[in-house]
């Protein structure tokens, strides 16, 4: 089990002296205005701007929810019809957009992890310098596969919708079986080099979408013996590297015109927002309840999808 040591290095809410159910109701039904507005938002936009405003909250919620958001970029447009080729949101550039607004996330969340984590760097027998250590050596099978095959993959998956419809379902089944069989909730003092190195490769797993990288990292923490929470927790840590190489990679490809389009900045934004509102639920949620809803999420996309292509969409 984790101790209260363990949970303050790597900034766990339940150090804290307040609990969320202590807190007044009008707080914590804060996150759920804010994402309600943000939606209402959206739909109330119009052309490039409304879908830019969409696909931030796709991506906002897929990357850190165990849903996939590689798959979620996908579908979405192909079945709202916003696939054209040639289209800005279906472009390199924006999908760095994307992904830079959910790097910003975690940083906003994590920062204060990440900054005693790098202030330990030299210690590596400590409590935070070993954890750091872990999670680059976690981060190491995922960023070596992402630089071999993270284009071809993406080029190849972009019209594959059954295998994605099966990869959701796939995935769904394992974490739901693997999170009712695990037999112990270790914290992060327990996390060992192998375990480590074993979430990175669960990691390299996401290449495929509908896997989710979130959902995979956390399913192999679950069969490991991590408590839902710290599996979580660890993940999002471990997300923070890989999502930052990635975007610096793609870098190179962005398109500098497309820095005066308000849809790049509307995807950045919400995007942003909306995926610390989900590192902040989902933290909170798996203290208490299991990954069951978002399996059953996953099986009733894969099934929507499945329709849609077999009804010629």
């Amino acid at each position: 089990m984790s101790t209260a040591r363990d949970r303050t290095a790597i900034g766990d809410p339940e150090a804290q002296p307040a609990s969320p159910s202590r807190l007044p109701s009008a707080i914590r039904l804060l996150p759920w205005a804010v994402l309600l507005g943000i939606v209402v938002f959206a739909l109330l936009l119009t052309g490039d701007n409304h879908r830019a405003a969409v696909l931030g909250i796709v991506q906002g919620l897929g990357e850190f929810l165990p849903i996939s958001s590689s798959a979620h970029l996908i579908i979405v447009p192909w079945l709202f019809g916003w696939d054209a080729p040639g289209s800005f949101l279906n472009s390199l550039t924006y999908d760095v957009a994307l992904h830079m607004g959910t790097l910003l996330a975690l940083l906003g969340f994590f920062w204060r992890d990440w900054l005693n984590l790098l202030m330990h760097a030299h210690q590596p027998r400590s409590e935070q310098g070993r954890l750091l250590w872990l999670l680059v050596v976690a981060s190491m099978p995922g960023a070596a596969i992402g630089f071999v095959l993270d284009q071809i993959a993406e080029d190849y998956f972009r019209d594959k919708y059954l295998i994605i419809a099966s990869a959701l379902v796939v995935m769904g089944i394992v974490l739901y079986v693997v999170d009712r069989r695990a037999q112990s909730d270790d914290g992060i003092g327990q996390i060992s080099w192998r375990k480590a190195l074993l979430i990175g490769f669960a990691q390299t797993l996401a290449f495929v979408p509908g896997v989710s990288r979130s959902g995979s990292t956390m399913t192999m923490g679950r069969a490991l013996g991590l408590s839902r929470e710290t599996a979580a927790r660890f993940a999002f840590l471990m997300a923070t590297p890989i999502t930052a190489g990635a975007g610096l990679l793609k870098l190179g490809d962005l398109d500098t015109a497309a820095l005066g389009y308000a849809s790049f900045w509307l995807g950045i934004g919400i995007s942003f927002v909306v995926g610390l509102l989900a590192i902040g639920f989902l933290l909170s949620y798996l203290k208490r309840n299991s990954f069951l809803p978002f399996v059953i999420y996953r099986i009733t996309l894969a099934a929507v999808i499945a329709t849609a292509f077999v009804a010629g969409r």
